[in-house]
């Protein structure tokens, strides 16, 4: 499943941290960083998943 989700994160950035802790914080702060560039929500959501 890690897999999925690292994939998801580097495809649609927001989608890889929805899959790994759901509508929290981390979810909306990682919207916000892919909007303001697509490295930085890539970078957050591989690390949220790597992290847990």
């Amino acid at each position: 499943m890690d897999i999925i989700r690292l994939i998801a994160a580097i495809l649609l950035p927001p989608l890889g941290v929805f899959l790994q802790v759901g509508l929290t914080g981390h979810f909306w702060l990682n919207i916000l960083l892919t909007i303001l560039g697509y490295i930085p929500g890539v970078i957050h959501a591989v690390w949220i998943i790597a992290r847990r």
